[in-house]
């Protein structure tokens, strides 16, 4: 088994699932009231799926707590160990970022107790794109810091331009001299934008050795749905510009001309084709039984036969009936639905083709330019409107006091932050 540069942790390979649940949807960002979410069924639903990991973010409003409260009160509760649970630090508001150390470690603490849990499997710095390649290097740090304290158990970044993330990538390793566990991109592998998969971005980041890129946003924010962003709360935030916005709900007229919904053909090529174009920086850690399979097999000469990696996918849903539809499809499009089965097989074969069709042939002619178009995210007209005195202070809470930070942070009262 493949082990991490401390020699102690496995690689992230070999632990992290290869479906996620993400919570960004238990946001106002999403839902009216995140609260009167189904999000306790869906957490449960999930769990008895073997879908064993979660993403969450302080920046996503009530999500870590409504995440929190549904592990805490399942009955039976769930063993700690039996689920992979994943964060962020860094991003405070819409144009609010603070990663200075201090900061970092507030933040890793506070997750920690509204997650109900002593340990975080993963922590991303958050949206990396918006602050300087300096202020990512120090939050690393400080995350490797918390790692070495059995706080985090693994660190990566995660942000939106594949060129930042793989860019930093390097400069992390060639900085630490250690590469990052983790880089989760958003809305850069979907029907609208295959860009992470570019073979010349997948061997940049293999080269700074990192050992997971993750997949998120196969619906790229509800831009790819048959409802469209300008038709629900996500009109007034999402940063697809208009001419995008069209043409991704031109693109929801054309599914229905052909039976289909937007929706399912969006996720089904996204994991299809992440997870094996994505393989080479992707998991082996398949659901409880299907690592069975490969349980005891060797090949002609004896070696042991281990399973193949696969690419891993963040999916976000509001409902329990979203959550059962996407299942149901990695399921297909990763074989599991028809192991043993030549006809069931034969079947998702015909319908991988059929969507491989609609994408090629039809979805992306109609996108004509905006095919791979890429929205601007950070950069330098970014300002960070983070008032600058308040950089590295904490709030004067029961979080800092509990975790020990007042005697040794600067601190401020929390209504003043």
């Amino acid at each position: 088994m493949a082990t991490s540069l401390d020699g102690q942790r496995p690689a992230l390979s070999q632990v992290l699932p290869p479906l996620i649940l993400g919570t960004a949807t238990f946001n106002t960002q999403y839902h009216p009231d995140p609260t009167h979410m189904p999000y306790t069924d869906i957490v449960r639903r999930a769990l008895e799926h073997n879908i064993a990991a979660f993403d969450t973010s302080p920046y996503y409003g009530p999500s870590e707590t409504l995440l929190g409260d549904a592990l805490g009160t399942l009955t039976p509760p769930p063993r700690r160990e039996d689920y992979f649970l994943i964060t962020k630090a860094g991003r405070i508001a819409g144009r609010e970022f603070d990663y200075s150390p201090a900061w970092i470690r507030y933040s890793v603490c506070r997750s920690l107790e509204r997650l109900g849990t002593p340990y975080l499997d993963l922590v991303y710095a958050h949206d990396v794109e918006f602050v300087s390649p300096q202020e990512v290097l120090a939050a690393v740090q400080e995350l490797r810091s918390l790692r070495d304290q059995g706080l985090v158990r693994y660190v990566g970044i995660s942000g939106y331009p594949v060129e930042v993330l793989a860019s930093l990538a390097e400069m992390v390793l060639e900085q630490t001299g250690e590469p990052l566990d983790a880089v989760l991109s958003y809305s850069h592998f979907c029907v609208q934008n295959g860009t992470l998969g570019r073979p010349d971005y997948l061997e940049r980041f293999r080269a700074a050795g990192v050992e997971c890129v993750l997949n998120a946003s196969m619906l790229s924010m509800g831009l790819l749905t048959t409802r469209g962003v300008d038709n629900g709360p996500q009109a007034s935030w999402h940063p697809a510009p208009p001419g995008l916005r069209k043409a991704c709900s031109h693109l929801a007229e054309l599914a229905a001309r052909r039976g289909e919904h937007l929706e399912e053909v969006a996720i089904r090529w996204a994991l299809e084709n992440w997870a094996r174009i994505g393989a080479s920086l992707g998991t082996v850690a398949y659901p409880a039984g299907v690592l069975a399979e490969f349980s005891g097999s060797v090949d002609r000469d004896g070696a042991a036969v281990l399973p193949p990696r696969i690419g891993v996918s963040v999916m976000g849903v509001a409902a329990v009936e979203e959550l059962e539809e996407t299942w149901q499809l990695w399921k297909s499009v990763v074989g599991l639905a028809s192991r043993g089965d030549v006809t069931t097989a034969a079947a998702a074969a015909a319908r991988k083709d059929q969507i491989t069709a609609i994408v090629r042939d039809e979805m992306w002619p109609a996108l004509g330019a905006w095919k791979d178009f890429a929205w601007e995210s950070g950069g330098e007209g970014f300002v960070n409107e983070r008032d600058v005195s308040l950089k590295g202070v904490v709030p004067r809470d029961g979080i800092a006091e509990r975790w020990g930070l007042v005697a040794s942070k600067k601190v401020l009262d929390s209504a003043k932050i």
